[in-house]
């Protein structure tokens, strides 16, 4: 059983309090680099495996649902396939949430009594790579990948991979998302017939918010005798990709990883900036958040649109279902808004898959697995069903995709494959960012995630009390949307953001 070196344990915010040697990040030339000097060393290796004698694998993921069933069948397809051929059996295990895998995996780590063995493959995000990596418990991907075959990937994911302090491979890149907007078409078509709101608005953040507020006023104005019950237009998962990806918009890298070190960048004209455009309509009630993800909001009427992963299309759902009845509606599928006069950049996110450190034979297996699931008709068989984006070049294309639900008969939903198809064409012209992985990420993303949003749920339960009491919406949100508010709230957060990482 592999064994962190040193006892640890994970504070509110999920930060790992034990210390760590930061061996850090290094700059993306250098990791590949790394990853070939590497691959030129393991790739003329003998192959290992004797298909009288097969491997067994275990896969560890968070896949439910049909998500799960399409890794399954693919599983499946694998063992009859290559995996008969080459001597590989895998069996694959959900482990339920995201939260629950990576609890599992620190458990099966650490030892922890009752805890079941390490599996041999597991789906991991970076930052929580970055800590088993620091164990010395990852294998190294480069050992059995050459040149060739790292160049069929998009480079932005196999520089995401990196994480070792050498710059070679940890992390294998196998279902990609990024964000978009989703919009209730239905009811989407009468308010902007009725106040000229353009969707050409809603491809910036400013925009977003000037349309809500639109919204909420417009309904508000459909029950005169009742003041203050407008309706909240948009909301968002992912706050933390918000804060990443809005600075990196507005030319700042919150968190900028050189040379292993970490600089904490929170400039506050830029954060202002972020504060005024979810926070103030958040407060005011022209956003919203009320479910576990926005599309359960947009199913309950409670929002118009909503900014998620490319995942949740599957989710948008096909009728909204009030307390008086239900009703079909249409859907609108977007990029993400970014701010006005941002850069393009959109988010780079999904967990990838890491292979734990044992013996060349289930190692090489794994990457083979890995190899075979990223291949191109593969890999987008499963984003037909999951909404996830496939990881090579070649697969990224509407092209592509049409060939792979003609060949193999798909029956692909209309929400997935205007996600798909709409992305394809639009990231052409967008950069992908995710932040580089380092020691304590997990808790900083936290405090990005949880910290405005905690604050802006309890202020606007006040605001809405106060509307109840006779105040106007103005009055009763004025007292949190003064330059008062914002100073003592950049504050908390930077305290916050700095504890996190330990400076």
């Amino acid at each position: 059983m592999l064994q962190w070196n040193e006892r640890q344990y994970y504070d509110k915010y999920g930060r790992n309090r034990r210390y760590m040697k930061n061996t850090g990040r290094i700059t993306t030339s250098l990791c590949l680099v790394g990853i070939l000097a590497a691959s030129l060393t393991g790739c003329g290796s003998k192959n290992p495996l004797d298909p009288d004698n097969p491997v067994s694998l275990t896969v560890w993921h968070y896949y439910n649902g049909s998500q799960q069933a399409a890794f399954d069948a693919l599983v499946e397809e694998f063992n009859d396939s290559v995996g008969r051929e080459k001597g590989i059996y895998v069996q694959s295990y959900s482990q339920g949430s995201v939260s629950d895998l990576e609890t599992a995996v620190r458990d099966s780590i650490s030892g922890a009594v009752g805890a079941e063995e390490m599996p041999d493959i597991f789906s991991s995000y970076a930052d929580t790579a970055y800590e088993v990596e620091q164990a010395g418990a990852l294998a190294n991907l480069s050992e059995y990948m050459d040149e060739e075959e790292l160049q069929k990937y998009i480079d932005s994911y196999i520089a995401e991979g990196c994480i070792a302090a050498d710059g070679t491979l940890r992390i294998f890149p196998t279902a990609k998302s990024t964000e978009i907007m989703m919009i209730n078409k239905t009811d989407w078509e009468p308010f902007a017939a009725a106040t000229g709101a353009s969707l050409e608005d809603l491809k910036t953040i400013e925009g977003v918010v000037s349309t809500a507020q639109m919204y909420y006023e417009w309904t508000d104005d459909q029950t005169p005798d009742v003041a203050g019950d407008g309706m909240a237009f948009y909301g968002r998962d992912a706050v933390a990709n918000y804060f990443i990806i809005g600075m990196q918009q507005l030319g700042v890298e919150i968190f900028q990883v050189e040379n292993g070190k970490l600089t904490l960048n929170t400039p506050k004209e830029e954060l202002r900036r972020l504060w005024e455009n979810y926070y103030v309509p958040m407060v005011k009630g022209y956003f919203g958040a009320y479910g576990s993800f926005r599309s359960d909001d947009v199913k309950t009427g409670d929002l118009l649109a909503y900014t998620g992963s490319t995942t949740s299309a599957m989710y948008f759902p096909d009728q909204v279902e009030l307390d008086e009845g239900s009703y079909a509606i249409e859907y609108i599928v977007m990029m993400a808004p970014i701010f006005e006069g941002g850069e393009h950049y959109a988010v780079q996110q999904g967990a990838g898959m890491v292979v734990s450190k044992s013996d060349e034979q289930h190692e090489y297996a794994a990457v083979e697995f890995l190899k075979w699931f990223t291949e191109a008709e593969n890999n987008l068989q499963f984003g037909c069903v999951s909404g996830y984006l496939p990881v090579m070049k070649e697969a990224n294309s509407a092209e592509k995709l049409d060939q792979v639900i003609a060949d193999h008969q798909l029956e692909v939903a209309p929400k997935t494959y205007d996600c798909l198809t709409m992305v394809f064409q639009e990231m052409e012209s967008v950069k992908r960012y995710t932040n580089k992985s380092f020691e304590n990420g997990s808790a900083a993303r936290k405090v990005l995630e949880y910290h405005l949003a905690d604050q802006v749920a309890a202020d606007h339960e006040a605001v809405e009390a106060a509307v109840a009491e006779g105040k106007s919406l103005e009055e009763a949100a004025g007292p949190y949307v003064t330059e008062e508010a914002f100073e003592n709230w950049y504050t908390a957060f930077c305290d916050a953001l700095n504890s996190a990482v330990g400076e």
